[in-house]
């Protein structure tokens, strides 16, 4: 039986199987009057951690090891340490659930800050007439170099050029005119208006500094986009 009331490692059954040994010997002896006087408490919660700092040559293992009052001890110090590390791995277990709870409490408000600045953010209203504009694929029209927005919230609606499709719209905003470098972009269906038709977006370009941008339109079937030099100001 384990003298220690838990399963212990190969190391640590070595201190124990010494502290057995004596004890039987003594018991097959006739001896079974500890010697010497009781050991000291921090020798006793040595005995009981198993320490391997303690000889096994040292004749206090010899008294503890038949000494009742000492080898009481040494269970009671040994339940001691086991409820300690129990309470330790509930208190981490406890601490990883507290930081998994505040990791994503904090992604959640972070988003929902997020969203509520941007819906707070007074938008900026423009309105880009692409009707009379070539739709040259992978080009950039000349008619539209002059065409600005600000660096700002900006609610757009897109006047679509001549014969476009009806549909969802992918309208972004890259610094890239293959696309890349994508600074805003918003997905909305078109709406018609007489022969137009018409598709209206929020772009949050308040972190795009000024300077020469493209604008891309994208219908949800073709996946063809088409590129406008656009500058923000």
């Amino acid at each position: 039986m384990n003298v220690f009331g838990l399963r212990s490692s190969r190391g640590e059954d070595k201190l124990e199987a010494w502290i057995k040994r004596l004890h039987k010997q003594r018991v097959a002896s006739g001896r079974t009057e500890p010697v010497g006087p009781c050991p000291d408490e921090q020798f006793l919660r040595g005995l009981a951690k198993r320490s391997r700092a303690i000889s096994l040559s040292d004749a206090r293992i010899d008294h503890a090891a038949n000494c009742p009052t000492c080898m009481s001890r040494i269970v009671a110090l040994r339940n001691e340490s086991r409820e300690r590390r129990r309470k330790l791995a509930y208190a981490f277990v406890a601490l990883a659930c507290v930081v998994l709870v505040a990791g994503l409490f904090g992604w959640f408000h972070l988003k929902q800050n997020r969203q509520q600045t941007l819906a707070l953010a007074q938008p900026v209203s423009e309105t880009l007439d692409l009707w009379n504009a070539g739709t040259y694929r992978g080009e950039q029209p000349r008619q539209l170099q002059s065409v600005e927005l600000p660096a700002a919230v900006v609610q757009l609606t897109v006047i679509l050029p001549r014969f476009s499709p009806s549909g969802q719209y992918l309208i972004a905003v890259t610094r890239k005119e293959d696309g890349t470098g994508v600074v805003a972009e918003g997905l909305a269906p078109t709406v018609a208006a007489g022969q137009q038709e018409k598709v209206s977006v929020a772009l949050d370009l308040r972190q795009a500094t000024a300077g020469a941008y493209f604008l891309s339109t994208t219908h949800e079937q073709d996946q063809a986009a088409y590129y406008y030099p656009l500058q923000i100001k």
